[in-house]
């Protein structure tokens, strides 16, 4: 019999026939108590619902600023901005490697005028805004600050995450720049940064998002995220911070997959898992230090091309585990992804999944609605004894840095994706529409078409930056970030400061390689 009917979950959970309080038999507490297991808040939805926060970036600037208007003017409540591959590496634009990347995967950000233009009319004292950017997550941070200022918006009105979680990167994404350890301090520097500056600002979202994506199951991806804000917890220890102030600014990224009731599972463990290692490892007292808060995606490699609108259904059966789950923010993915970037009529299908789960689902009614339920409560507590006997094995290895530095986390999720890919393709897992209830006819799909002359527009505005910038000035900012990279100062300041000056990401990102080299996943550190 095939898997998705029964038997056992992704993780390996053998599920029975029917559960009874034989097997869930534990007192739950109330939503908004310790260890938070239903809830970080009381009321949850009842008192102020998830945040929609729709992902959007592509091309340059402008042509994300106008999808972000689009969908605001649509009811969405949060922005959430995709970057495109040279910006995620630190390089610019017009630099050689980025040829043909420039705005395919996100929108391009070179420089101060392209985050001008990105958030142009958006009023930053009125939004949250998440962007998913990691390497050279400082840089774009504080291009953030800098136009909030220019638009009269102090640090203390800036709410919103920079993901800044490096380590997922070497284990699931790829997409790192510096050797773990220079990067951890990166991570570290910004906690303290915005601990002074912008105290409302989430300063890391750990994501277990990206290592779901790479293949592994639920329980992998609740054990490794975990074991990467244990390290980021240390390092901030390590640096002079407080755990019971700066962990009050951490929050979680997790993927929403197919399995409805394992995902619900997983959110509930999370909470109760994240808060006993915050009181048992660091000695937090502090009630919202200890409760953890996660934004949720729909599942990318979920996503099928063939037969497309079938993933809206997908869609929303993972956007609804999300919502039983507790989420405090929440992205629903287009049901043509598998094939581009959306078009605004998926995306605005995906907005509408969400305020039809709010206002005609029930989603807002009542805080952890399937609390209580025999199924639910024993599959928390088995996805939570097996996430603890995988963050004990990464202890082991001396944590989770070393673990990545070993190559073991990478192993283990390798393992898992090979092994569901060989269901897949033995039938012995069912996706609709791709091994079984295939359609033989291709559908005929819309799809979005990125301007060719956007790359052309993007690199003419970064040479003009360059151009007309006070050239004394931006080596000088450059040289000043050089000389804090090889102390141990906290490098924001000198970064703002370069950017301040209209230097690019590029640039600043290659003073900082010759500084502290370049992590090569199969030779280690440059």
């Amino acid at each position: 019999m095939a898997m998705t009917e029964g038997r056992e979950t992704d993780s390996g959970i053998e599920l029975k026939p029917v559960y009874t309080a034989d097997d869930a038999d534990r007192d739950l507490e109330l939503p908004g108590e310790f260890p938070f297991t239903r809830g970080p808040y009381r009321d949850m939805y009842r008192g102020r619902p998830w945040t929609i926060r729709q992902y959007a970036g592509f091309a340059s600037a402008e042509e994300t600023n106008r999808r972000f208007r689009y969908l605001l003017e649509r009811g969405q409540t949060g922005l959430s901005v995709a970057f495109d591959l040279p910006t995620q590496l630190g390089y610019d634009s017009d630099d050689a490697r980025a040829v043909g990347e420039v705005g395919r995967t996100g929108v391009a950000i070179d420089s101060l005028a392209d985050m001008e233009l990105l958030l142009d009319g958006i009023p930053l004292d009125q939004v949250s805004t998440s962007m998913t950017i990691n390497a050279p997550a400082s840089l774009l941070l504080l291009l953030y600050e800098l136009v909030a200022e220019g638009q009269g918006v102090g640090g203390d009105k800036l709410r919103g995450t920079v993901q800044n979680d490096i380590l997922k990167e070497y284990i699931a994404r790829g997409n790192y720049i510096f050797p773990p350890r220079p990067s951890m301090r990166l991570t570290t520097d910004l906690f303290a940064y915005c601990a002074e500056r912008l105290p409302s600002w989430n300063t890391i979202s750990i994501s277990g998002y990206h290592i779901r994506e790479a293949g592994s199951t639920a329980v992998q991806e609740l054990a490794f995220t975990l074991a990467n804000g244990i390290a980021y917890c240390e390092a901030a220890i390590t640096a002079g911070l407080a755990p019971d102030e700066f962990a009050t600014r951490l929050s979680f990224f997790f993927n929403a997959h197919n399995h409805f009731f394992q995902e619900v599972a997983k959110f509930r463990a999370a909470r109760r898992l994240w808060a006993e290692i915050m009181r048992d490892r660091f000695g937090v007292t502090n009630p919202k230090a200890q409760a953890l808060k996660f934004h949720a995606q729909t599942g990318g490699s979920t996503l099928t091309a063939q037969q497309p609108e079938n993933n809206i259904v997908r869609v929303a059966i993972q956007a609804l585990s999300a919502v039983c789950g507790g989420a405090q923010s929440l992205h629903t993915n287009s049901f043509d992804e598998a094939l581009a970037l959306p078009t605004e009529r998926a995306a605005r299908i995906a907005l509408r999944t969400q305020q039809l789960l709010a206002h005609e689902g029930g989603g807002t009614d009542t805080a952890d609605p399937l609390g209580g339920a025999y199924f639910i409560e024993t599959l928390t507590d088995e996805l939570e004894e097996r996430a603890r006997e995988l963050i004990a094995r990464v202890d082991e290895l001396g944590g989770a840095v070393a673990a990545v530095e070993q190559g073991f986390v990478q192993r283990e999720i390798e393992d898992a994706a090979y092994a569901y890919a060989q269901q897949v393709e033995s039938g012995e897992r069912v996706i609709v529409g791709v091994n079984r209830y295939e359609e033989h006819e291709p559908e005929p799909i819309e799809l979005h078409r990125i301007d060719p002359d956007a790359e052309r527009r993007q690199l003419e505005r970064t040479a003009r930056v360059r151009a007309e910038r006070d050239a004394a000035a931006a080596e000088a900012a450059v040289a000043r970030v050089r000389e804090a990279a090889q102390g141990p100062e906290n490098l924001l300041p000198p970064l703002r400061d370069a950017l301040a000056a209209h230097c690019t990401i590029g640039e600043i990102c290659n003073v900082l390689r010759e500084e502290f080299g370049m992590y090569d996943a199969q030779r280690g550190p440059e």
